[in-house]
């Protein structure tokens, strides 16, 4: 296994305290991770489509040292036949994970990974869900937790973070400025980093929800997969997941992976609909989706660069369609969604009455996170 850097193209070898590269920094210079793909023995029988995450261990960065991994990936994937405008519509609901988030994927990594290396104390960044997973996926092991998070966070996501037992430092401010808080506190003192779009292996343990839909599917690709966007990461993941598949020989193409951001927290697209070179930006952004309301997304190159060549795009939906479709993906599949996990649904809408998506397409749509994380979004008790 190796790094390299998505800027420069330096190659590096995994080592304790590397996250960025030295030459381009944290924003420019964060890491890919790659495997000997040739070496790798692997075959379609070897997974189920029912099977948590670590059934993909060959192709993760670390072993699991873990109590918890057995409850994180394995969700399901629901098919729903001429539904919202499609033939074939399949639901991934990853808000059937441990903390009821995508992000359990990332924490279990991360967790896996401080444990290994023999750190003591782990931390993160987050609107909510990261740092919810991260509390609850560490709470059995024998790492301290410390949390930086908005004031804004929902109550679902605080009542999880103070049942686990995590310190939390809230913030006064947004997502980016306890993002930069978190970076300048847990450095200091010497504690593991679990913010995904600095640390390089955690979209390693995101990408195995694009497994998951391959094998799911009984490894027929399908045409579309939309997810929503935040920091970049999570589309990023979803790419290498479904690109790697494909190199090893398990698939014969990839989907068009498309981004839903919300119309004003849109940056990462702005940058990338302005091309190559992709130059970042940093905006105030406000959303009802505050999972995905990131005015300086850090994973801005990584998810650039991966749409650029895999073919995929970024669209972006108005928080009333968010807020509409959190229902109508309840009303017609029982699936309840927080306001990230509900927007690829907006995006769908607007793809399909743009044209850009047929009705006989086959569609995934990735649901992030479950709507008791953030009840208050449709008038519940926040």
């Amino acid at each position: 296994m190796g790094l390299t850097c998505i800027s420069c193209g330096r190659r590096y070898t995994k080592s304790k305290g590397l996250y960025y590269c030295e030459a381009c920094g944290s924003l420019l210079g964060t890491l890919v991770v790659d495997y000997e793909y040739a070496k790798m023995e692997v075959s379609r029988d070897m997974f189920s489509s029912t099977a948590p995450m670590y059934q993909f261990e060959k192709l993760l960065p670390v072993q699991n040292h873990s109590k918890v991994a057995s409850a994180i990936g394995g969700t399901p994937l629901l098919f729903f036949e001429d539904c919202f405008g499609v033939d074939r519509l399949y639901v991934k609901n990853d808000g059937m994970n441990l903390s009821a988030s995508f992000k359990d994927r990332a924490s279990i990594i991360a967790v896996n990974m401080a444990i290994e290396e023999g750190y003591d104390t782990i931390f993160c960044a987050s609107t909510g869900n990261a740092a919810s997973s991260l509390a609850l996926v560490s709470a059995s092991s024998p790492l301290q937790t410390v949390i930086f998070v908005p004031s804004t966070i929902p109550s679902g996501k605080m009542a999880q973070l103070r049942a686990a037992g995590a310190e939390v430092n809230v913030v006064a401010g947004s997502y980016d400025d306890a993002f930069d808080q978190s970076l300048e506190e847990g450095f200091k003192n010497g504690w593991y980093c679990r913010n995904s779009a600095v640390n390089p292996y955690l979209l390693e343990g995101k990408k195995t929800a694009a497994y998951e839909i391959l094998v799911q599917m009984n490894y027929q690709v399908p045409d579309y997969c939309l997810v929503s966007v935040g920091d970049g990461t999570v589309i990023s993941s979803l790419i290498k997941g479904f690109e790697e598949f494909k190199r090893l020989g398990l698939v014969d193409r990839v989907p068009c992976v498309i981004g839903v951001q919300a119309e004003h927290a849109s940056t990462l697209t702005k940058v990338f609909k302005r091309g190559e070179p992709y130059i970042p930006i940093r905006e105030d952004v406000h959303s009802i989706a505050d999972s995905i309301s990131v005015g300086y997304p850090r994973d801005v190159i990584k998810a650039c660069k991966f749409l650029a060549r895999s073919g995929g795009d970024l669209v972006t939906v108005p928080d009333h369609e968010i807020k509409d479709a959190i229902v109508e993906l309840a009303t017609r599949t029982g699936i309840f969604a927080e306001p990230a996990g509900a927007a690829p649904l907006a995006g769908l809408k607007q793809l399909l009455d743009q044209g850009r998506i047929q009705k006989e397409s086959a569609v995934v749509l990735v649901v992030t996170g479950n709507g008791l994380k953030d009840p208050g979004a449709i008038g519940g008790n926040s």
